[in-house]
């Protein structure tokens, strides 16, 4: 069943003003580097590397803002495995990705300096910040970290719900309380926003959500509010520098909302701590 009461608006592809590069090499497929007009203009801008999705969308949510950033957006493949296998193959590739996108900017006239790095993922590309993050040394690098409805984790017995006696394969979520915690003493920003679609097969968003929230002894705070491109928020939790946007829906259209809907988000992410 697709809800159909509420708008799911959509960003529209358009060649917005800006420089684009690619970097090829480094993943199994080609990086796309954009830098806004603005951001040029800036002198200085945040990187944001974003993973999972058509390239074009996080590039052409960066130019709709009006703070200025750098994307850097990378479409791994549609599961989970496949976003974070080429990290698990060689744990220094994060770091390698991140240099390679700096000397690009540095030989490029005119193109702005790095203020801050910041990694984001929509749905399965969250097995590759996963991966990332495990590291220490990757973290320490990093001003934040958004999830666009993309936390999750197996259950055991595998594909048993936990309405069928199942439980939640809480090693999959380890990293991401590490980061939570880390968010909360003010470290970095850790911001999470997730829709009610129930996989089924695999823990949902929700209840990825409800686990770290449980173990930081945090409560959801009920509100109803608008949110970006027409999706309604249902809860916020907050707690330093970590945050967690609950959203309505649960069909295909609702999860689609997060990416869409990413330049609603980034403002959290680029706060400054």
């Amino acid at each position: 069943m697709v809800e159909t009461t509420r708008r799911h608006e959509r960003l529209s592809r358009s060649e917005d003003p800006g420089r684009r590069l690619t970097i090829d090499a480094v993943l199994p497929t080609a990086v796309e580097l954009f830098i806004p007009a603005r951001a040029l203009r800036a002198g200085q801008a945040p990187l944001l590397i974003h993973i999972m999705g058509a390239t074009w969308l996080p590039a052409r949510a960066a130019a709709t803002m009006r703070e200025p950033v750098i994307v850097a957006a990378v479409h791994l493949g549609g599961g989970s495995a496949s976003n974070e296998r080429p990290f698990v193959a060689d744990p220094l590739r994060f770091r390698e990705l991140l240099a390679t996108i700096r000397r690009r900017l540095e030989a490029d006239p005119g193109a702005p300096r790095i203020s801050g790095v910041h990694l984001s993922a929509w749905s399965a590309g969250y097995g590759a910040v996963r991966q990332i993050v495990r590291d220490p040394s990757n973290v320490a690098q990093l001003s934040g970290v958004l999830l666009l409805d993309g936390c999750h984790t197996s259950y055991l017995p595998d594909g048993t719900p936990i309405a069928a006696g199942g439980a939640l394969d809480t090693v999959g979520l380890l990293p991401f309380l590490t980061l939570a915690r880390e968010a909360e003493r003010g470290a970095l920003r850790f911001v999470m926003t997730h829709s009610e679609v129930f996989p089924g097969t695999f823990a949902s968003t929700t209840e990825c959500a409800d686990w770290l929230l449980e173990r930081l002894a945090l409560r959801r705070t009920p509100v109803l509010e608008w949110g970006p491109m027409g999706m309604q928020l249902l809860s916020r939790t907050r707690s330093g520098g970590f945050e967690v946007l609950g959203f309505a829906g649960n069909s295909a259209p609702d999860h689609l909302d997060h990416l869409h809907g990413m330049a609603g988000f980034l403002p959290s992410l680029l706060r400054p701590r």
